[in-house]
């Protein structure tokens, strides 16, 4: 394999930048041609190609977002789409592909892959939500984004002895929720993979008012079907005591990456450009058991995700 593209895309992450940094260097020490693709699949369609070299991914590693750009097509998913954005993987000779997003850039992946096309997906995406993988990269850098403001809302609450409903990113995926909720101390975290209780997140309130608790944090993840002003107003209501949310949205995309998501994009980009010089199957990277792994691709993306219920089991003893 002589010549190779990369790009991000869908919603960027956190560490993004530090897997092109990986896969550009890593596969220029092969002697391979490297091309960065801006703005995703849609950049893909319109030939925005640029060759990469050693300077181009320079000063890079520490910052946020992604210096190829991403954007969400509406082209690529149909088949003209898809035949002209492989009219330009053949225009400029492109051998192989190394694509970090999610599960939506996964797919656009794998449809690439049965044009012909060796592709490896890294999983750049703050969710946490693909089934193969113990860890996405960018999720730990929104953990810590999320449980800093959780400790800044604590003071503030504690102030006006009022309880804090915090909406979260993930989409259908809890973890953001489940992992900064139980280590920033949260009394209740609710999830898209659990049924919310009302009644117990109430009491817990109420419970904490009678040991004369200043305040209460209360995490929720935004693919509950409770609506968050709707959860605040109910907890008001019956617990009495002022109940203010706070939607975090996409600060938790921004930021410098974490030392854990520096390390993970770095392995993950060397081990898909080493993949692309020797494997012909695409493939899905990720890590599991602190180990970098690569699985099929079509099969990575059947892999259901468990959620970790002990997780939260250690939230409800630990916050009474």
């Amino acid at each position: 394999m002589k010549t190779i593209g990369i790009l991000t895309s869908g919603g960027d992450s956190p560490g993004m930048n530090a897997v092109i940094r990986a896969v550009v260097r890593t596969a220029l020490s092969q002697d391979m041609k490297v091309y960065g693709i801006n703005y995703g699949y849609e950049g893909l369609i319109e030939g925005k190609f640029q060759e990469m070299n050693i300077s181009s991914v320079s000063d890079i590693l520490h910052k946020g977002g992604t210096i190829l750009k991403t954007a969400r097509s509406e082209r690529f998913p149909t088949e003209e789409g898809r035949q002209k954005a492989y009219g330009m993987i053949k225009t400029f000779g492109l051998d192989g592909m190394v694509i970090i997003g999610g599960d939506g850039s996964y797919r656009g992946g794998l449809m690439l892959s049965k044009m012909g096309l060796t592709v490896m997906c890294i999983p750049g995406t703050i969710d946490n939500d693909l089934g193969y993988t113990d860890y996405t990269i960018g999720f730990d850098t929104a953990v810590n984004t999320v449980l800093g403001a959780i400790s800044n809302i604590r003071d503030t609450s504690s102030s006006h002895q009022r309880t804090s409903v915090i909406e979260v990113m993930g989409r259908n995926c809890g973890d953001i929720a489940l992992y900064a909720g139980l280590t920033g101390g949260a009394e209740s975290i609710l999830v898209p993979e659990k049924p919310v209780d009302i009644n117990a997140v109430c009491r817990k309130v109420v419970q904490g008012i009678n040991r004369g608790k200043l305040h209460s944090i209360i995490v929720k993840a935004e693919g509950v079907d409770l609506g968050t002003q709707e959860l605040a107003d109910i907890i008001q209501e019956r617990t009495g005591q002022e109940t203010k949310i706070v939607v975090l949205g996409y600060v938790q995309r921004g930021g410098s990456p974490t030392a854990r998501d520096r390390m993970l994009a770095s392995k993950m980009g060397y081990k898909a450009a080493r993949l692309l010089m020797y494997e012909p199957e695409s493939k899905a990277i990720g890590i599991s058991g602190g180990e970098i792994i690569a699985y099929n691709l079509e099969d990575a993306l059947e892999m259901n995700r468990e959620f970790d219920d002990t997780a939260l089991e250690i939230v409800d003893i630990l916050s009474k």
